[in-house]
């Protein structure tokens, strides 16, 4: 989409409307496994270190503690997680992606690699790079 001559230099608007492309994007991509992006976002951090309490994961994602914690209720409800009391601490709840969601682990991570090779498709490997950079610089 060409944005319109003159069109106002708004760093904010512009990051804005990357975001809702490539959300909508990766969204489409998720439907056949009726996931949403925050949910997929919290498998792939079970994936990296499973076993994490909610605390601990929301603390990685950088999620608050509401949102987390419907996200994982969803995701309980629907099978892709399970809840463990921990063995020396049955006040701690340790969070595992199920069996469901190690069948789907390598296919949905090719679909987030897929995405982002399309999002970034007209891009350099240098541009790429510092895209990456400024992004993470913004955070």
């Amino acid at each position: 989409m060409k944005l319109p001559p003159n069109f106002p230099d708004c760093t904010i608007f512009l990051l804005a409307k990357a975001y809702q492309r490539s959300h909508a994007r990766f969204k489409n991509r998720l439907k056949p496994y009726a996931l949403t992006n925050l949910q997929h976002l919290v498998l792939e951090g079970l994936w990296f270190r499973e076993g994490q309490t909610a605390a601990e994961l929301g603390k990685l994602l950088i999620l608050d503690k509401a949102t987390l914690s419907g996200v994982l209720d969803r995701l309980d409800d629907a099978g892709w997680i399970v809840k463990v009391h921990d063995e020396t601490d049955k006040r701690t709840v340790r969070i595992y992606p199920s069996g469901k969601a190690d069948e789907q682990k390598d296919a949905l991570i090719k679909e987030r690699e897929d995405a982002n090779t399309e999002l970034l498709a007209g891009f350099s490997s240098e541009e790429q790079l510092l895209l990456k950079r400024f992004l993470k610089d913004l955070f």
